[in-house]
């Protein structure tokens, strides 16, 4: 069922720039969205499945951006040979980041995930020789795919939701397999899952360091496709988006993260004249669906029209 979903969404995301070759939400939008589904996907499975809060994702996402526009402009790398060693680079940092940091539970982990976050976003301002500082850094050369050049929108976007679209298999598919298993053992209890013989410890690294690595390269294909970045781009109250995104869906749902991702990446186009009440308006909704709506908008949607369907099933019998 899962997987029809995923066909479906992938059938609609590939006819979408047929139907509508010349329209701005398709070609330009639609890559910010992409973009936005692939984080919201990584970090619904650190947060989703596995259960561990994180208000810094976006300084992962920063590195992987900073780490190919550092190593192209500066050392004149290929992109690709620069988007592989930023992966590497950023699951050896949060490889080593999270043993310690996920020992922590609860708003312990929180507050310690949003530290990380803060610290890194300050680096990037800060480190002006480095990065650019305030600025940023532009110049960022154009990605190539098999000698083509990614010069367009519309070429971004079928790179860009080819991209999304195999994160959100690869997601799917973890979440059916054994180590999505042992990651809804892990959130359901952890001293239940330790007793069952779960190496609870590895688990969570594992996915930490999965989820931070999924970031990093949204990152720097976002680099490339900007040509530009800068620290703004990578802010907390982007990470605070990021989670307004995968709970808005629901937690433990990849189509809910894809849902989420949608809608609050949208809702800016639609709000303009609210802009400087942008950050409001993302607590005013995360506050109102863990009150209203714990299991997120999605997920409540789609069991009540199963249940819907299912008893209109019953009553034709």
């Amino acid at each position: 069922m899962r997987l029809a979903g995923f066909y479906l969404f992938a059938l609609f995301t590939g006819i979408l720039p047929v139907l509508f070759p010349d329209s701005y939400y398709v070609t330009v939008v639609g890559v910010t969205i992409c973009t936005n589904i692939i984080l919201a996907v990584s970090l619904n499975l650190l947060m989703g499945y596995a259960g561990q809060i994180s208000l810094g994702h976006a300084a992962f996402f920063g590195l992987g951006a900073y780490a190919s526009a550092i190593l192209t402009t500066r050392y004149s790398l290929d992109p690709w040979v620069a988007m592989s060693i930023g992966a590497v680079l950023v699951g050896i940092f949060s490889l080593v980041l999270a043993r310690p940091i996920l020992r922590l539970k609860g708003h312990y982990l929180a507050m310690a995930t949003l530290g990380f976050g803060i610290i890194i976003h300050i680096l990037f301002v800060q480190m002006d020789s480095l990065t650019g500082g305030p600025d940023g850094m532009s110049g960022i050369p154009v990605l190539r795919l098999f000698g083509i050049p990614i010069d367009s929108d519309l070429k971004w976007y079928v790179v860009m939701a080819s991209a999304m679209l195999f994160s959100i298999w690869l997601s799917l598919n973890i979440a059916d397999s054994r180590a999505g298993r042992a990651l809804a053992a892990v959130h359901g209890s952890e001293a239940a899952a330790q007793t069952m013989g779960v190496d609870t410890a590895r688990v969570k690294s594992h996915v930490f360091v999965f989820s931070a690595v999924m970031a990093a390269l949204a990152g720097s294909l976002f680099a490339h496709q900007q040509s530009f970045v800068s620290p703004e781009s990578f802010s907390f109250f982007f990470s605070i988006e990021l989670v307004t995104m995968v709970v808005l869906g629901g937690l433990a749902s990849t189509f809910g993260a894809v849902f989420g991702a949608i809608v609050l990446s949208l809702l800016p186009e639609f709000l303009l004249v609210f802009e400087d009440f942008e950050v409001i308006i993302y607590g005013t909704i995360l506050m109102a669906m863990m009150i209203f709506l714990p299991q997120g908008l999605f997920v409540t949607l789609s069991r009540k029209l199963h249940c819907m369907f299912a008893s209109r099933l019953q009553g034709t019998k």
